[in-house]
């Protein structure tokens, strides 16, 4: 029996034994040691090259705030540089075993969010890169970022090896349990607080614990009525959204008034028009608002100068409020190595991915394709601004704090993976062992060093003029 998978391969109904089989045989093509495997030939494409063609798509008057954030050390620079390392990992050793990935995996894309079901859920966050592809490249952005963090806090090579090794294994251990369980209970499976404190908790100290319960109260307050009160004011009797630039610019301080009023309509249509993309229950609920005011909003690291509205919404009266967030969706940095989405528009790729990988959604995450002013169509999705998010900050992490944390994400990357992946396979390929762990902990660092090498030849362009950076 066949059917098709949605990113367009046949896939046949094999026995667990067979799918275990093919994860053994994917070991041999592949042994766990050659993941350890990173040296860049002289070919390999300049680095500084793929950014400037990114940039070349982008809003020109940010793009130099994308260089001055990403050249402000090297793990900023790496949070923006995952289309380099989707460049690099497409020639390191692959499996021949897919899931759906998340295409940036670092572990600041990994946080507390809100279920519909109003409970605090911890998730991976950013899926602007999703596609289908190798499972193991996700784990080695996370294993890289987490060098990466662990460098810039002056931890020992010990303890970051340390940090990757419970990191792996614990994607290792939750893989292998995953293949033990049924396709519904994989698919129900979801990490609330409770749940995280539960089996993550005896891993941090007194202090690692009081944080950890001072970041869900602090995740709880992170909501539509806590960003409402701190990014608008009341301006003749209505609410408007406060200007902050070039971070928060109303499109009144952008535009002229003719070009403002087709941008204010196209916006409006947006977000009218993408309503149809959620369930009836939930559009019926967007329909109850009206849009009340819209800035641009500069986001991320990686994302400065990709268009993104934010958009504010009133339900009941004008202390009811919605803020909506539409956010330009291009082609996943993933696109040339693994091949393009199935998917009509990059924003129907974005949401479906997240849906996919996630546990639980946000209740209004929906897509839309526009016209611009430019006359340029261009793909969105949308989604709440801010709902009770809360991410860590990894400058403030110990070794066993970040150890623990580590380990957290790994387990949720690979709760992620085996709803999509062949969770039986990918874990017969992992096996019992160590050898990938230790394996990525050789790659984790010898990806920091070429990230440090790419980051100081940003350092180095912007301050001979080559690019333009500032801060913001």
């Amino acid at each position: 029996m066949t059917e098709n998978h949605p990113d367009g391969r046949e896939l046949r109904h094999y026995t667990a034994r067979e799918r275990a089989a093919l994860g053994k045989e994917a070991r041999a093509a592949v042994p766990r040691s050659s993941h350890a495997e990173f040296s860049p030939g002289p070919e390999r494409p300049d680095p500084l090259g793929i950014i400037e063609r990114q940039s070349a798509t982008r809003l020109p008057e940010l793009v130099p705030i994308r260089y001055g954030r990403m050249s402000e050390s090297p793990f900023r620079f790496y949070r923006g540089a995952a289309a380099i390392m989707a460049s690099d990992l497409a020639n390191t050793p692959r499996t021949g075993l897919r899931a759906q990935l998340c295409g940036d995996a670092h572990m600041l894309n990994f946080r507390l969010l809100a279920s519909p079901e109003r409970r605090l859920m911890f998730d991976i966050n950013d899926f602007d890169e999703t596609l289908p592809g190798p499972w193991e490249w996700d784990v080695k952005r996370l294993a890289s970022s987490l060098v990466i963090a662990g460098r810039a806090n002056g931890f020992s090579t010990k303890e970051r090896a340390g940090i990757v090794r419970a990191t792996v294994r614990s994607y290792r251990e939750s893989m292998r349990a995953f293949a033990g369980m049924g396709n519904l209970a994989v698919w129900y499976a979801q990490f609330d607080e409770a749940w995280v404190r539960g089996r993550f908790g005896s891993g941090l100290s007194a202090r690692g614990r009081e944080r950890w319960a001072q970041a869900v109260t602090k995740a709880r307050s992170h909501d539509t009525l806590q960003v409402f009160d701190k990014l608008t004011r009341v301006v003749d009797g209505e609410r408007r959204i406060t200007p902050d630039p070039p971070l928060i610019t109303p499109l009144e301080d952008l535009l002229p008034d003719e070009s403002r009023g087709r941008l204010e309509q196209q916006i409006t249509r947006l977000i009218e028009r993408y309503g149809r993309t959620l369930q009836s229950d939930r559009r019926f609920l967007l329909e109850q608002y009206r849009v009340a005011d819209m800035a641009r909003k500069v986001v991320g690291v990686g994302s400065v100068g990709t268009r993104c509205w934010i958009v504010l919404l009133l339900g009941r009266d004008g202390e009811d409020p919605l803020f909506l967030q539409a956010k330009e969706a291009d082609e996943s940095v993933l696109a040339p190595h693994v091949g393009a989405s199935t998917y009509l528009t990059q924003g129907e790729r974005v949401v479906s991915g997240q849906r996919l990988m996630q546990a639980t959604s946000d209740i209004f995450l929906g897509w839309e394709r526009v016209d611009g002013i430019d006359g340029r169509r261009r793909d969105f999705y949308v989604r709440q601004l801010r709902d009770w998010k809360w991410v860590a900050v990894a400058e403030d992490m110990v070794p066993r704090g970040m150890r623990t944390f580590g380990a957290l994400c790994g387990a949720t990357l690979a709760r992620a993976h085996a709803r999509s992946g062949d969770r039986i396979a990918i874990a017969s390929y992992l096996g019992g062992g160590d050898a990938f762990d230790r394996a990525l902990v050789t790659f984790a660092e010898r990806y920091a060093d070429q990230n440090e090498r790419d980051h100081q030849a940003l350092v180095e362009a912007v301050e001979a003029g080559r690019l333009p950076a500032e801060a913001a």
